[in-house]
């Protein structure tokens, strides 16, 4: 394992001021541009650790670009080796030391050290650093930087320092704890002539020793296990480590070592997940770890600080570091400050054998610099095929039995390397070999919280349905929903401030569609959104709404689910495009930062009104959903309201227990004029949480009032194309034909089967029928990231919010209308990720309505689908 400083305090830090220039013709090395001498009068300076994307003329740039600067050394010891020690450099590396060339590397995340004793002097010394990213990265692990993702990341992105070490140093220690006997096993690498050195073993547990021995170093090698007595276990809440200590000697003490490491073991069974032996439930977010201006590293290392103590405030007890090995210092500060990881290297794009074998280096490697950390407690391999079979038009694993035979290979040789932590396979679907069978699940609630219940229940009955080939036991590994979320628009006025203007991944070239950023303004002013909200920012404010209403259901229905062992949500912050983070880009809050807190907390409280919209007069029913991920019991009042009805309850859990208190709460509806929401709270002091819902009440108005009221007409004779619709519309009193010559309004699924006036509703499975009258796109009727990234908003009914919510459940559309034209009276409205796909759910057009939501089969029963329909009738009559 390459030395970093880590382990030990570099001798000089070259961080800071580097010239930079970049080498489009690639001739460089034959023009000798790591001779100290070499003119770099077209060079610039930049500060390390850098990213040549961080220059505005740069961002677009691949190939070669070259790095220099000059420290000052004292000459060495004779018994001292000089170490250039590089934490990540992407992708290619090549050092000279005063022109001489001490060595390369290639992999772009990983620490590696280069010897350059025989070429550093006493006195100023130059190093120069050749960087070449190429274009082409399909082979090359790269995870999500470039096309189609984000901005491209090149160069020493890492500190770079100095390092001075004995002739005979230690490499590595390496720290396998053992909780069935409180042991932890040390295993050593000695570089050099280490023949009849001993290794002396000190640890320590916040100053007091609490193990030491002496042992012989035999081949460059040793181990022992030490007792470590009264262990205290590392833990998120109580992140215990103890400091190890190696002293080589040869005679006389010529080396020393230091590192930590944490007592704390991670298992599974029977499809549950146990750390340190209790049982435990993750909560987790994807980070993906990219920041405005720097990309994989923050411009404050204390950032990191802040992001760890962040997801702590919001509940979570893990980050799953997406795509490439987790910055080392981020790793040291979750290990001391209690937050537990989940690692996965970066993915090439294609699966050929080059990729395959950069891939099993950057693997390996990062277990090996993190084995020691606590916090980190499972390793990926791949994500989603990224890499094995999702590229084109490769196989993908699903079928291939080379490339299951590949992974399953793999997977038992990442055992091999680290048999202490969980291993996933693939990441996702497909499984072959895991020890973590997790679900990327992108659904939409109240959208589509049918299927998503639907799915959750198939998942946990049907496990092998999640692999490929099954050659570890589906019933065994815990089941994880490590993908899902929803889209939330970010504050884009404080976005333009940060940036002085337009951020410029707004104008990348490979993003289209609703990832397309550009001209967001003057996209809105097109919209008919802009005729609902003032601003893009209060749009935002208002996506952000949704954002946390989806999250709490899929969230909560997970949790209360005994079959669920965790969960990973799409994700911590923002990333430049993809706006679907629980912080934004910038790690300030959402608008409903400490509600989230509320469903994500170790004990959750939430609500659930039986049915979303009722009645005036009828009765509001709410569920108490309590779920409790802690190691002991509870037991608590909660304070339950619906307007002016109170009640308490007293909830009592075991740990690791969930419990839905059906009908906590029942209150009569109140007699209302008009559409109104009905709030409905529970307050558990104990846990200083407030969970509150509303439920829309809808008056018992009669068609014909609301006919008065809307158009100052008697009820219109209706000629109806569903059998369903026409006898749910015959019983609210409207006179029914079979001619449509006769009707004032037709209700049909292709308006060239009316004569006259026309409303178009779905048919009764909720689909819209093509016609050339308009153009319907439709949408997915289960999972999709798309439907998770889209906006429905209203201004059809007063009374309903801006973003309906919940009192459009059971009726979101199947499909919407996409030639909308400033002519349209649009009152419902739709659109995807950076307000593209504009269009409509509910319009008018002259003498034609169109409206998508399914309110076919839900007339009459459904009091918004009712209200709805009876309000577009008016309308036309």
């Amino acid at each position: 394992m390459p030395t970093t400083v880590r382990e030990r305090a570099p001798a000089i830090s070259l961080e800071g001021d580097w010239r930079f220039r970049t080498d489009p013709a690639d001739e460089g090395v034959e023009a000798g541009w790591y001779d100290p001498a070499a003119e770099w009068d077209d060079g610039r300076t930049v500060s390390v650790p850098h990213s040549w994307q961080e220059a505005d003329d740069l961002r677009q740039y691949t190939g070669a670009a070259w790095y220099r600067r000059t420290f000052d050394f004292d000459a060495l010891d004779d018994s001292e080796r000089a170490l250039l020690a590089f934490g990540a450099v992407d992708f290619e590396a090549t050092v000279w030391v005063n022109g001489e060339r001490i060595g390369d590397h290639r992999g772009g995340y990983l620490p590696f050290s280069l010897d350059a004793t025989d070429a550093v002097v006493d006195g100023e010394n130059t190093v120069v650093v050749r960087v070449h990213d190429p274009e082409d990265i399909s082979e090359i692990p790269h995870g999500k930087q470039g096309a189609p993702w984000y901005t491209r990341v090149s160069g020493p992105w890492q500190r770079i320092d100095l390092l001075t070490v004995p002739e005979t140093y230690v490499e590595d220690a390496t720290v396998t704890p053992d909780l069935d006997d409180d042991t932890a096993t040390v295993d050593l690498s000695v570089v050099g002539d280490a023949a009849g050195s001993e290794a002396t073993i000190v640890v320590e547990r916040e100053g007091t020793t609490v193990a030491t021995t002496t042992i012989p170093v035999e081949d460059r090698t040793a181990s022992v296990t030490v007792n470590i007595p009264s262990a205290d276990y590392w833990t998120p809440d109580s992140p215990a480590l103890y400091d190890l200590t190696v002293e080589l000697d040869t005679g006389e003490t010529v080396d020393t070592y230091e590192d930590y490491f944490g007592m704390r073991s991670v298992s599974f069974e029977d499809g549950e997940l146990f750390l340190n032996g209790e049982p435990f439930t993750m909560r987790g977010a994807l980070d993906q770890a990219f920041y405005p201006e720097t990309y994989y590293r923050p411009a404050d290392l204390e950032t990191f600080e802040r992001e760890i103590e962040a997801a702590k405030e919001l509940g979570f007890n893990l980050l799953r570091k997406h795509i490439k090995p987790a910055h080392p210092e981020f790793v040291e500060l979750a290990d001391r400050m209690g937050m537990l990881v989940w690692e996965e290297p970066a993915n090439p794009k294609v699966y050929t054998e080059r990729s395959k074998e950069l891939f099993r280096e950057q693997l390996r490697g990062m277990i090996e610099r993190d084995f020691n950390s606590p916090s980190v407690i499972a390793w990926s391999i791949y994500n989603e095929e990224w890499g094995i079979g999702h590229h084109d038009d490769e196989e993908p694993l699903w079928t291939d039995e080379a490339k299951q035979d590949y992974l399953e290979s793999l997977y038992e040789e990442t055992k091999s390397w680290d048999p202490t932590r969980l291993i996933c396979d693939n990441s996702g679907w497909a499984h072959v070999a895991t020890d973590l069978n997790d679900y990327h699940e992108y659904f939409v609630a109240p959208d589509r919280v049918d299927a998503w219940r639907d799915r959750l229940d198939e998942m946990v009955e049907t496990p092998g349905g999640n692999y490929g080939d099954a050659r570890t036991d589906p019933e065994e590994a815990p089941l994880l929903v490590s993908e899902f979320g929803t889209w939330g628009l970010t504050n884009v006025s404080a976005l333009e401030d940060h940036y002085d203007g337009a951020p410029h991944w707004f104008a990348h070239d490979f993003l289209d569609g609703m990832k397309r950023p550009g001209d967001i303004h003057s996209k809105f002013e097109a919209s008919h959104a802009a005729g609902v909200f003032d601003d893009v920012d209060a749009l935002a404010t208002a996506w952000q709404r949704r954002e946390f209403q989806s999250i709490e259901t899929i969230i909560a229905d997970m949790r209360e689910h005994d079959g669920v062992a965790g969960y990973a949500i799409t994700e911590l912050t923002d990333i430049e495009w993809e706006f679907n983070g629980i912080l934004d880009y910038l790690r300030e809050e959402k608008a409903f930062h400490d509600d989230f807190a509320r469903i994500n907390a170790p004990v959750m409280l939430h609500l659930e009104p039986t049915a979303p919209t009722v009645w005036a007069g009828e009765s509001i029913t709410a569920d108490l959903v309590v779920a409790n991920e802690t190691h002991d019991p509870v037991e608590f009042d909660v304070r339950l309201s619906i307007g002016e009805v109170e009640t308490v309850k007293t909830v009592a859990l075991d740990a690791h227990e969930s419990v839905r208190v059906e009908d906590a709460i029942v209150a009569d509806a109140p007699a209302v004029d008009a559409i109104e929401d009905v709030p409905v709270s529970a307050d558990a002091p104990a846990l200083e949480r407030i969970a509150t819902r509303s439920v829309t009440v809808v008056p018992q108005d009669d068609p014909a009032a609301v006919a008065t009221s809307t158009a100052g007409k008697s009820l219109p004779a209706l000629a109806v194309e569903s059998p369903v619709l026409a006898d749910a519309l015959a019983d609210r009193g409207y006179p029914v034909v079979d001619d449509h010559a006769e009707a004032d309004v037709s209700l049909v699924a292709d308006p060239d089967a009316a004569d006259g006036t026309a409303l178009v509703v779905p048919d009764e499975t909720g689909h819209v029928a093509a016609t050339d009258a308009f153009d319907v796109t439709d949408l997915p009727e289960t999972e999709s990231w798309n439907l998770c990234a889209s906006f429905v908003y209203q201004d059809l009914l007063e009374g309903v919010d801006a973003v309906p919510g919940w009192a459009f459940a059971d009726l979101y559309p199947y499909g919407y209308v996409t030639d909308t034209t400033d002519a349209d009276d649009v009152g419902v409205g739709y659109m995807e990720g950076w307000l593209e796909n504009d269009g409509a759910v509910v319009t008018t057009r002259e003498d034609l309505g169109i409206c998508t939501l399914r309110v076919t089969g839900a007339y009459g029963d459904n009091p918004i689908a009712t209200r709805i329909v009876d309000d577009l009738i008016a309308t036309l009559a």
